[in-house]
């Protein structure tokens, strides 16, 4: 999905959807769909965004979302993707129990080297 969120009516209602690198399943385990909740969450308190529909796949994510604070929806979107992506990475990183580790961070770093700006 583009980096670059065309929001046209700050107030209007969006679906978006996201998905993980090269589709990759990284949803199966809960300690990862459970950074993508928390995150959610995080918007929702301090940036202001309201959830009406959310949905979490095994590769990818479906949200629908109006913004009701302050900061642009552009803004919160990329702040979640940025921030959620970092502690998944974390989370992997850490988790002994990750059969996938080092396959899962190859695949992010060569996807986050031929995607630099």
């Amino acid at each position: 999905m583009s980096q670059n969120y065309k929001f046209h009516n700050p107030a209007g209602i969006y679906f978006v959807s996201f998905a993980a690198v090269e589709w990759i399943d990284v949803f199966t385990r809960d300690e990862y769909k459970d950074i993508l909740i928390q995150s959610l969450q995080h918007c929702q308190k301090e940036k202001g965004m309201e959830i009406y529909a959310w949905c979490i796949m095994t590769n990818h994510i479906h949200l629908i979302f109006s913004n009701i604070g302050k900061e642009k929806p552009e803004l919160i979107l990329g702040g979640f993707k940025q921030y959620t992506s970092k502690a998944i990475v974390k989370a992997i990183q850490e988790n002994l129990q990750e059969s996938r580790k080092e396959w899962l961070l190859k695949k992010f770093e060569e996807t986050g080297k031929n995607h630099r700006m």
